[in-house]
């Protein structure tokens, strides 16, 4: 049975799957091929869109894990958190804006926003999966 705490992990998946899709986006941008890299992109979207209404509702419903790790680790997961949190804030606009921008054929400007776009929501989505890993698997917190 399906429970809201296997939320955390479907939405780890979506997010190194939204990954995956941005890398080949750009591979697919580099090299000329405009179709490719639109699908691919908005691929990306889509998972994200799911990813981001299974974060809300496993928000909703359960709160914020707790980190287990003590020391120089707990200094290293919250200064990722925190950046983290800052990037995933940033590209809730940014990714409609330049979603926009090509969907409506500006490509100058979809470009100008992408260069900033395009690394923060690969960042976000890698380090969603640290985050993940290490509050989930590595360092979960232990009730006494």
């Amino acid at each position: 049975m399906f429970e809201i705490q296997d939320i955390t992990h479907l939405n780890a998946a979506l997010n190194a799957l939204s990954v995956f899709f941005l890398l080949l986006g750009y591979y697919f941008i580099r090299a000329g091929n405009q179709e490719k890299h639109k699908l691919c992109m908005l691929t990306a979207v889509v998972i994200s869109a799911f990813f981001l209404v299974g974060y809300v509702t496993y928000k909703l419903n359960s709160g914020f894990a707790k980190f287990g790790g003590d020391g120089t680790i707990r200094i290293f997961y919250f200064s990722l958190l925190i950046i983290h949190v800052f990037g995933a804030i940033a590209i809730v606009p940014l990714v409609p804006l330049t979603l926009y921008r090509a969907l409506t054929s500006n490509f100058e400007k979809h470009k100008r926003f992408a260069r900033w776009t395009w690394p923060i929501w690969v960042f976000v989505g890698i380090s969603g999966v640290v985050v993940y890993v290490m509050a989930v698997h590595l360092y979960p917190h232990v009730p006494i």
